[in-house]
């Protein structure tokens, strides 16, 4: 069994060394592409396990705080949470308007919380999007790079038939072998890539409900807020 392994396997790094100069060209671009995707879907994985993880716990910790001093204070502390950025956001804006002032602040003053908080929430999933299209660009394109050394490959084969004038089995199969070997890394790097990328698009966009949902709480929060302001204001 180990014979046979190493037979495939040498045969394998046979056809590599005995392609050509543009075969040699497209896999080294292959290889390069399908690591540096790797590098990205480490990175990417651990990036958002860690967003997940620090969201769950700065809402913990804002449903359970009483005073949005005490929460700002203990934000600081998720660095990576994005909901806890949008918070920041948020209470920056809100508190560019003194105690008095948000008695006549109405509407105006949460529509630009609102506005803070949207344009935080557009950073961070710009920042949770950062080269994931390079995923999407690997997924579709690997194949058709790979491709393209294969009928490179089966165009120096015919050429080579035409140039020996013998067209039986022992001359036509290493070429074609050796050309399809590109199409095959072509794919092998493509399906990781495709799968990472839908993983990845399908957790930002929970990520991005989470901020959602919260962003709808903290603006009916200030609103709230805004309006008892405003209706203590009128009583006095």
């Amino acid at each position: 069994m180990q014979s046979a392994n190493a037979a495939i396997s040498l045969g394998f790094i046979d056809l590599i060394n005995q392609s050509g100069p543009v075969a040699k060209f497209v896999l080294a671009v292959l290889l390069l592409t399908s690591v540096f995707c790797w590098s990205i879907i480490f990175t990417k994985w651990l990036t958002l396990r860690r967003v997940r993880a620090e969201n769950r716990e700065f809402l913990d910790v804002f449903w359970h705080s009483k005073t949005i001093d005490d929460i700002m204070e203990k934000s600081g502390k998720y660095e990576s949470s994005t909901v806890a950025a949008v918070f920041r956001s948020g209470v920056k804006e809100l508190r560019k308007v003194s105690g008095e002032e948000m008695q006549h602040a109405g509407n105006e003053k949460v529509e630009n919380v609102q506005r803070a908080i949207f344009r935080a929430s557009g950073t961070e999933i710009a920042s949770l999007e950062n080269r994931l299209g390079w995923l999407a660009t690997t997924a579709s394109a690997a194949p058709f790079v790979g491709l393209f050394g294969t009928v490179w490959g089966i165009m120096d084969s015919f050429h080579n038939i035409g140039a020996t004038g013998s067209a039986n089995l022992a001359v036509v199969a290493p070429g074609i072998s050796e050309a399809l070997i590109t199409t095959a890394v072509g794919i092998a790097a493509a399906i990781p890539a495709v799968v990472a990328y839908n993983h990845f698009a399908g957790e930002i966009r929970r990520v991005a409900g989470d901020m959602e949902g919260f962003s709808q709480d903290f603006v009916n929060i200030v609103q709230r807020s805004v309006s008892a302001a405003s209706g203590k204001h009128k009583g006095n």
